[in-house]
């Protein structure tokens, strides 16, 4: 199997993914974190979360 990777909005094979040197998420280590609690089987405070 071989390996892809999701870069810039588009599939490309793993070995070609790039990130451009001044790219600010490098820099600085900027990102958005999401994530929701599960509890059986449900998510947690779903509404507030999707109004965030």
């Amino acid at each position: 199997m071989s390996r892809i990777a999701y870069v810039n909005g588009r599939y490309v094979p793993h070995r070609a993914a790039q990130v451009h040197i001044e790219d600010r998420g490098y820099q600085f280590a900027d990102a958005v974190y999401e994530v929701i609690g599960i509890a059986d089987g449900r998510f947690l405070d779903e509404d507030p979360h999707l109004d965030r």
